[in-house]
C-alpha cells in the first residue's frame, strides 16, 4: 500500500524550510534548488525538474504564489492555484520538497534554502539567474539546463483557445 500522506508533507511552509534543509545538510547530503509557476505541468517542466533532480541528493521547488504568478504572466493567469500545482509536484516522485514564495523573485527563498545546486532553464544566464551571487559565494553551483522545444504553458493555453 502506498503512502499518499507523504504528498501533502512535502509542501514545506515557507517559515519551515530552513530548518527542513537544515536537517538534510546534516546527514551530508546536497540540496538543488529550481523554482517556477508550474501553472500547467507539460514535459518541458518535467525534464527540467529531472535534470534538477539529477544534481543533487534532494530537490527543493519553489512555487510562485498565485499573486506572483498574475504579476509576471498577466491577470488570466494561473489557471491553478499555488496549492493544486503545489500538490501536483508534490506527487512527483522526483520532487523531495514543495514551498510557495510570495515575493516577485525567489531570492529570500535561495537564501533560506542556500542549495548546493540552483538549476534553471536555458533561457536564463548565470548573470539573470536571482540568486546565482549569493549561492555561488556561499560555495555552490548553477546549472543552467536547456529547454524543451515548443513546451510552454502558454503555448497549451493557447491551443485550448483555439479549438
Amino acid at each position: 500500500m502506498k503512502n499518499i500522506n507523504i504528498i501533502n508533507e512535502k509542501i514545506i511552509p515557507f517559515d519551515k524550510i530552513e530548518s527542513w534543509v537544515n536537517s538534510k545538510k546534516l546527514t551530508c547530503k546536497t540540496i538543488a534548488f529550481t523554482n517556477g509557476c508550474f501553472d500547467i505541468l507539460h514535459e518541458g517542466h518535467i525534464y527540467s525538474l529531472s535534470q534538477a533532480a539529477k544534481e543533487a541528493d534532494f530537490l527543493v521547488v519553489g512555487v510562485n504564489a498565485d499573486s506572483s504568478v498574475k504579476k509576471l504572466k498577466g491577470e488570466h493567469r494561473p489557471i491553478n492555484n499555488e496549492h493544486k500545482r503545489s500538490l501536483i509536484l508534490a506527487a512527483l516522485i522526483l520532487v523531495d520538497a514543495v514551498v510557495i514564495f510570495e515575493e516577485d523573485t525567489p531570492l529570500e527563498l535561495i537564501k533560506k534554502v542556500m542549495p548546493d545546486v540552483l538549476v534553471k532553464g536555458g533561457d536564463y544566464t548565470i548573470e539573470t539567474i536571482v540568486g546565482a551571487k549569493e549561492v555561488i559565494a556561499n560555495g555552490g553551483r548553477i546549472v543552467i539546463n536547456s529547454l524543451i522545444e515548443n513546451a510552454s504553458t502558454t503555448g497549451i493555453i493557447e491551443k485550448i483557445k483555439s479549438l
